[in-house]
Order: C-alpha cells, then sequence, then structure tokens
C-alpha cells in the first residue's frame, strides 16, 4: 500500500514538470474573478472578503465561500493559509471540482479538502463520492467517518499564526493532497474530475495567499 501510494505521489508530481500556463487568481488588487455565495441574504462580498498585497482575508460569517468563475480539470493548485495570530483558528476548507449550488446547506456539490486546524488534507464528500486506500492502513476502519475521509498524518500543519502550503493535484478521477511537503491524502475513482475551486468563509477569519492554477498536459 505504501509503495502504491508513493508511486501515485511521483506520477502527479512528475506530470507536474510538463505544465505551463498557469494561473494566480490573487494577482489583482481586486476579487473580479470570484463569484460570492453566502448562507444569508443582505451581504455583498466586500462584506466578508477582501483583498490587499496579494493576501486575501475572510471574516468567517456569514458562512459561505467564493468561487472561480472557470472551470478547472487536470490541474495542480497551490495555496497558502494561515490563522490570524492570536487567534485559535477554525474551520474552512478548498472545494475542488465544485459544480450544482445547494447541494448540502449553502456547499456546492464538490470535494472539500479541508483546512481545519489540526485537520488539513481530510476529504469531505459534499454531493460526491472518492475512493481512499484502504488495504494495509492501520486505523482504516476509523478513517471513514460518514462523509469525512481522514487524512494519513498528523503534525503536518505549523503553529497557529504561521503559514501553511496546501498542493492538490486533481488528475482524472484522482485528487492527491500535500500539506507543506507531506503526503496526507489520496483519493481515486472520484465521481466528479471537473469543476469551479472556492475557497470557504466557515465561521472563522482566515487568510489566503500564492494561490497558484497550473494546468497538467498529458
Amino acid at each position: 500500500m505504501i509503495r502504491s501510494l508513493t508511486t501515485a505521489a511521483l506520477v502527479c508530481s512528475a506530470a507536474t514538470l510538463l505544465a505551463q500556463g498557469s494561473e494566480r487568481p490573487f494577482d489583482a488588487e481586486n476579487l473580479d474573478a470570484w463569484d460570492f455565495v453566502a448562507s444569508k441574504e443582505g451581504f455583498a462580498k466586500d462584506d466578508v472578503w477582501s483583498i490587499e498585497d496579494g493576501v486575501v482575508r475572510t471574516t468567517g460569517k456569514p458562512s459561505g465561500y467564493i468561487k472561480t468563475k472557470k472551470s478547472y480539470q487536470d490541474y495542480k493548485l497551490d495555496i497558502e493559509w494561515r490563522w490570524p495570530p492570536g487567534t485559535e483558528g477554525g474551520n474552512n476548507g478548498v472545494l475542488v471540482h465544485a459544480t450544482d449550488p445547494n447541494a448540502l446547506g449553502v456547499w456546492p456539490q464538490s470535494l472539500e479538502v479541508q483546512l481545519f486546524k489540526n485537520n488539513a488534507g481530510d476529504f469531505w464528500v459534499i454531493g460526491t463520492e472518492i475512493d481512499v486506500p484502504a488495504e494495509g492502513v492501520p486505523g482504516y476502519e476509523k478513517r471513514i467517518q460518514g462523509r469525512r475521509h481522514l487524512n494519513f498524518t498528523d503534525g503536518s500543519e505549523k503553529p497557529l499564526g504561521e503559514w501553511n502550503k496546501m498542493t492538490i493535484i486533481c488528475r482524472d478521477e484522482t485528487v492527491t493532497v500535500f500539506v507543506n511537503g507531506d503526503l496526507v491524502n489520496y483519493g481515486f475513482d472520484s465521481s466528479v474530475d471537473e469543476g469551479s475551486i472556492c475557497l470557504q468563509s466557515e465561521g472563522a477569519a482566515c487568510a489566503y495567499r500564492n494561490l497558484v492554477i497550473t494546468p497538467l498536459e498529458d
């Protein structure tokens, strides 16, 4: 099983060497490339989200997300995030392959890659399905908890207030996740393989920066 995971990670990583045409949606001093969705009426994008010097911040309330106007397939996504210094962190995530709205409350049909403090890299399926390695994984029966697919590692995140880096590689029906260089999750046979990318605002203030979307070539 370990060999299979390592091979999958190396194949995905090697594919990025051929990538060209990266996009940096945070380069502009606005969020015009993103649509805004909130769980409550009466809120505008600027009430919840802001951008300055390439750093995007969310207040965390009300729950909702910003979504790329474009749809993506077969790509590598790099992003950095941190919880504001002096806070206790919270619960946000990156949604990939987002399509139909309101599949679960405010959240669209998608696969959530968790950023929740001490749980970064967990998968949460939202109206979708994905398989994860089972054979030979100690405690596998505890990794699948309803919609939640726990990550492989503990301790990959940096202390609160410091910037973390997540890399999500989506190729065909597979999704591979690294946090600060550690392989933390891998899924295959995903029921979705294309859609928008969303950043959540789920109750806690959070900052994002250095978002790069890189297409993968064959």
